[in-house]
């Protein structure tokens, strides 16, 4: 009488059960992307990162936070088998920014990294130059005027900066851009200051109206303007920070000139990571 293999069946069994979700996973993921731009704010901490991506599975992170953890967020956002990002942006290279980016490319194959030119003697910068030639990654510069093509009608235009970067204010070179997408608009201002927002209105306030805000700066004092968010009449309204910081962030007058024009605020610290979804036609928040 020949014995049965109970482990050889729980081995066979647990394979078994790892290929049904992995096949429910990818076509419930499938179906929801399709014709679908997701925008996430992920929920790092006190920093910024964005994953974007596009209809036809282009894909974009914006930041990357301040430390390891944009592994745990990516996890959240993207499937397991998924090991590829096409672009990443850091939109300045302060430690909030680009404190994870390291991980990322340790972790991801990415096609493309842009920065906006600014250099740092910071450890962290070091690394993540290191890795860069360690994976081969191109790499670019953006300035103003530019634009990256996802495919399917998705663009992403850069604002800001319009030059190469002087001094040592990294903030006050930080990218700005605009995501579109159809009828349906996001305007990603990494930490760009007031000075900046104020130029943006001044000179091209016309082409900034959008459904969603990111809020600069994690809302810091210096993070709004009034002709800026006058021009951007946001529906939305991110703020990308961590609960009791030490840096009072949000700071009060801030969250008052939001709720004054009636924009619906968010946060990654009551919301946790927040998802955008549009098909050209109007943004969904979940």
């Amino acid at each position: 009488m020949k014995r049965i293999n109970y482990k050889q069946i729980k081995h066979w069994s647990l394979i078994i059960i790892v290929l049904i979700n992995f096949i429910i996973y990818y076509s419930v993921y499938a179906e929801s992307r399709e014709g679908m731009l997701r925008v996430t704010f992920l929920n790092v901490g006190q920093g910024d990162a964005v994953f974007i991506e596009s209809p036809n599975g282009n894909q974009m992170l914006i930041d990357s936070g301040p430390d390891k953890n944009i592994l745990n967020a990516l996890g959240r956002v993207m499937p397991f088998y998924d090991r590829s990002i096409d672009f990443v942006i850091s939109t300045h290279p302060d430690q909030d920014h680009i404190g994870g980016l390291p991980e990322v490319f340790k972790n991801y194959s990415v096609n493309e990294y842009f920065t906006n030119g600014m250099i740092s003697e910071t450890g962290t910068f070091k690394e993540v130059e290191q890795e860069i030639i360690d994976n081969n990654i191109d790499t670019g510069v953006l300035r103003e005027g530019e634009i990256i093509d996802f495919g399917d009608g998705v663009l992403l235009k850069i604002l800001y900066p319009n030059l190469p970067p002087e001094g040592k204010d990294t903030n006050e070179y930080s990218i700005v851009a605009k995501l579109f997408y159809g009828d349906s608009s996001f305007i990603l201002t990494g930490d760009a200051p007031t000075d900046v927002l104020d130029f943006l209105a001044n000179t091209d306030g016309i082409n900034l109206k959008s459904d969603v805000l990111k809020v600069a700066h994690h809302g810091s004092k210096n993070s709004l303007s009034p002709e800026f968010l006058s021009a951007v009449s946001p529906e939305y309204s991110i703020i990308s920070a961590s609960l009791d910081n030490s840096f009072g962030h949000p700071h009060k007058e801030i969250v008052d000139a939001l709720n004054d024009v009636k924009t619906n605020i968010l946060e990654t610290f009551n919301n946790g990571d927040i998802i955008f979804s549009t098909d050209g036609g109007g943004v969904v928040v979940r």
